[in-house]
């Protein structure tokens, strides 16, 4: 049986894992292939590679897909809990672009707390980008505690009036995740009050100022 272009891009990937002059044009030309119709379920190749780089690039054109992603969905909570910080990286994208599974929601929000704060980054765009159905999603299957607090308290922001001050007052907090919620509440309301985002690029913490710098640059 003949093979398509995309069957042989994905060899070519496998074959070649930490090749960049390989693996990056490969990868470039099958996302071209995966928007022309490729199926993404044959992502499954490299997802599921012993090879650690096979994965990452399979996350990273997941990441590009928008909602063409959706029918790997139950791969991702697989790549949240990913060893590999990029692979976590980009399953933070795909969440943010296809969930509505509470639980895929849930496991995205604890990543708030992920040690690595390129994650925290990409989560802390998730927090700003999700809608409220998102969030309130992965509410209950959070267990009774301080991310389950913030992730509620985000959502009050929105549905209920929102008080400036006790933003400010959670941007100047002593423990991170409290700040990233808060960031994420300035990034969420900045149509309202751009003075909220404009504190949080105050603060010390590079992963939540070059948020609020990114944020403030688009807006102008």
């Amino acid at each position: 049986m003949d093979t398509q272009p995309g069957d042989d891009l994905i060899e070519r990937i496998r074959m070649h894992p930490d090749d960049d002059a390989v693996v990056g044009p490969a990868a470039n030309d099958l996302l071209d292939e995966l928007y022309a119709g490729y199926p993404v379920e044959n992502l499954g190749r490299l997802i599921h590679s012993d090879h650690a780089a096979s994965v990452k690039t399979g996350a990273w054109l997941l990441s590009e897909l928008g909602d063409r992603a959706a029918p790997l969905m139950t791969e991702i909570p697989a790549l949240l809990d990913h060893p590999l910080l990029y692979v976590r990286f980009f399953a933070v994208e795909v969440v943010l672009t296809n969930a509505d599974d509470g639980a895929v929601i849930a496991r995205t929000l604890n990543l708030s707390q992920d040690p690595e704060p390129a994650v925290r980054w990409k989560v802390l765009r998730f927090l700003a980008g999700a809608t409220v159905d998102q969030l309130a999603a992965g509410v209950p299957h959070l267990p009774t505690g301080h991310i389950r607090t913030l992730t509620e308290w985000l959502i009050r922001q929105e549905t209920e009036q929102a008080d400036p001050r006790e933003v400010i007052e959670q941007l100047e907090a002593d423990d991170l995740t409290t700040r990233l919620f808060a960031a994420a509440a300035a990034a969420r309301l900045s149509g309202k009050d751009p003075r909220l985002l404009e504190r949080a690029a105050d603060t010390e913490t590079e992963e939540i100022r070059s948020f609020a710098l990114e944020r403030l640059r688009s807006s102008r």
